[in-house]
């Protein structure tokens, strides 16, 4: 097994000098009598302080590293498992899960809409006992796993308290992470389900729950990553973040059961670091500032933990390409840099060859290793904000913030971010910037390295890809419809009325009905339609 120590303690004495003996001490990074000059600086809060700009520990990464994650999971849930097994024996200190088509818009892997998709970008969760299967044999009160899925959220975080309960691990033991944020599929992805009103009211009720069941557990990560993906520059990617953020606080506020410092600790946010390397820096330090200040101002908070700014990245995705795909690696140990730079609290590192395929455990490995050697070699660690204080970097970040202010501003007059969603304002503005930065790339404006400039002919690389055979996938269907032959029939019913009542009054949290739905084995398509029946379908503006 490759371990890596994750705090400074283990680290002692490599954190406490450079390679060649020279003594660091965190001070260095901030103290004017280290030589440093903060000129320019908005703020001279120090690491740790209010409002977090230089990050959210006066020790930074001394205490605890950032969480080494990578993306993973396809076909069955023993192929998953046995990755993530993979990677928790090379180091991963988490575990990142990807889920098919199928169970992020909310289709059994047996039904029609299902054709073709199970297993084929993530993998296929029918129910709670293919939850069980994912994590087999991985203890999940040791394991921080983050769920990227959004529609059906709700119901994916039902499986895994269940899932867990019925391994015997207690629901306030789970840590990690589910994105749970509908607002940003409307606008840039594509995977929503139920109008925004009621998912409105689901997310709020994960976040209500996770907040007296599952202290440990961020119950939503707000996401800019696919705004950056669908086109948007870094600096709308963090507007439409912050808003979005905003708008599920207003919500769960707004019902007068939680205060925010109650609940705004399990707020969590998650982006794409792209390649203008300064850019991200400030991007990750301005949004830190912004968050903090709009929570104790527009909240009230009490505490500064929870004007706390808790961030995960990726490191590639759109600024990955196809020509010359090993300039990918250098391109995501780069973002990962400024990531680190930047302040994050967790990271997954994309490998070279996704352009093509799903990446395969060499190419996966190698995307770790690019973690783990920043961590473990760079001395980036060593100081929080190590490029707090620089001139360039202290007024991009003022520049930055004062633009995501102007951005978020303008969500508010076209009536907030719910309303310029449906009204296409959002979809413009991402689809405006996309157009203009294919051009750029199109042009040789902005240079891209194989792609328009310092270009090559060759054929592309022989990669490895992956394909659900025809029998995985019978045998996927046949396990779903063998949950829905042998479970407790009564109880299944008895979950799904008590789910549609529910769903009718506005009052109850659906959450511990869908724990119950999960320990009765109802099925994710049937606690989909269930909802659909009552609430209804989303419907994309046709004037975009």
């Amino acid at each position: 097994m490759t371990e890596g120590p994750q705090s400074g303690e283990e680290l002692v004495p490599w954190l406490r000098q450079t390679n060649a003996g020279i003594p660091v001490d965190p001070s260095m990074a901030w103290s004017g009598d280290s030589g440093g000059d903060a000129r320019g600086r908005r703020d001279r809060s120090e690491p740790g302080e209010f409002p977090f700009t230089r990050g959210n520990s006066p020790a930074g990464y001394r205490d605890k590293l950032w969480t080494f994650r990578q993306y993973s999971g396809f076909g069955s849930a023993e192929e998953s498992n046995a990755r993530y097994k993979y990677l928790l024996s090379e180091g991963a200190t988490g575990l990142s899960v990807a889920f098919d088509l199928p169970t992020q818009c909310g289709f059994d892997s047996d039904s029609e809409e299902a054709a073709f998709e199970v297993g084929r970008v993530g993998v296929a969760i029918d129910s709670v006992r293919d939850m069980a299967r994912l994590f087999d044999g991985i203890d999940l009160s040791r394991t921080s796993v983050s769920f990227t899925i959004n529609g059906t959220a709700a119901i994916i975080l039902a499986y895994f308290i269940a899932a867990a309960e019925d391994s015997g691990v207690r629901r306030e033991k789970l840590r990690g992470t589910i994105q749970n944020d509908i607002l940003k599929e409307y606008a840039s992805r594509g995977t929503w389900i139920w109008p925004a009103t009621p998912s409105l009211r689901l997310i709020a009720d994960t976040i209500e729950f996770c907040a007296s069941e599952v202290p440990r557990f961020n119950a939503v990560s707000v996401a800019g990553a696919h705004f950056r993906d669908a086109g948007a520059t870094a600096v709308q990617e963090m507007a439409f973040t912050l808003q979005d953020g905003l708008t599920y606080c207003d919500e769960v506020v707004g019902r007068g059961r939680l205060t925010i410092d109650e609940f705004a600790p399990q707020v969590s946010f998650f982006f794409y670091t792209h390649g203008d390397f300064f850019e991200e820096v400030a991007k990750y330090r301005a949004g830190r500032r912004r968050w903090a200040t709009l929570v104790k101002e527009r909240y009230g908070a009490r505490t500064d933990r929870a004007a706390m700014f808790r961030m995960g990245c990726v490191c590639g995705g759109a600024s990955l390409y196809a020509p010359q795909p090993e300039n990918n690696i250098v391109r995501v140990a780069y973002e990962a840099l400024a990531s680190v730079l930047g302040g994050v609290q967790s990271m997954f590192t994309a490998a070279w060859d996704e352009p093509f395929a799903l990446p395969s455990e060499e190419t996966t490995t190698l995307a770790l290793r690019t973690q783990q050697i920043l961590a473990y070699e760079t001395g980036v660690a060593r100081v929080p904000d190590p490029l707090g204080g620089s001139y360039y970097v202290e007024r991009l970040t003022d520049e930055t913030e004062e633009r995501i202010q102007a951005v978020m501003e303008e969500l508010e007059r076209q009536g907030g971010m719910v309303k310029a969603i449906e009204t296409g304002v959002v979809q413009r503005m991402i689809a405006k910037e996309a157009f203009a930065l294919q051009k750029d790339v199109e042009s040789g404006a902005r240079p891209v390295v194989g792609v328009n400039v310092c270009r090559s002919d060759g054929d592309p690389p022989d990669v490895e890809t992956y394909k659900m055979s025809a029998e995985a996938r019978a045998a996927q269907v046949a396990r779903v419809q063998e949950v829905r032959r042998a479970r407790d029939q009564a109880r299944a019913r008895e979950a799904l009325r008590s789910l549609r009542d529910a769903a009718r009054d506005d009052g109850g949290n659906l959450m511990p009905i869908l724990v119950e739905c999960a320990h009765a084995d109802v099925t994710v398509g049937e606690i989909t339609k269930e909802l659909k029946d009552v609430w209804g379908e989303f419907r994309q503006p046709v004037d975009i």
